[in-house]
């Protein structure tokens, strides 16, 4: 798989991963008692802690989506190719 045809798919699978991720997160945030949907950060109307709580909830389930996502794409593109992504480009710059 060239590296052109691997950042297509990667690119794909990322925009994937992000609509999941945020259908993760609206999802854990209305199983918090209280709370209907996540805030966002310019909603004055909500407390500093609630924002940053939003924030740092969201950050940590897009991380884990995005790193799950890059790694089982790199997998299934190894598994197809028989190399790592990339490898063919490494192997020209050793050369």
């Amino acid at each position: 798989m060239s590296k052109m045809q691997y950042k297509v798919l990667g690119l794909l699978v990322g925009m994937l991963g992000g609509l999941l991720a945020s259908a993760i997160v609206r999802k854990v945030w209305e199983l918090m008692p209280g709370h209907d949907d996540a805030p966002e950060a310019i909603d004055t109307r909500r407390s500093w802690g609630e924002i940053l709580t939003a924030a740092a909830l969201q950050g940590a389930i897009f991380a884990v989506i995005r790193a799950a996502v890059e790694r089982a794409t790199a997998a299934s593109a190894e598994k197809l190719a028989g190399e790592q992504p990339g490898a063919e480009v490494q192997r020209q710059q050793q050369e």
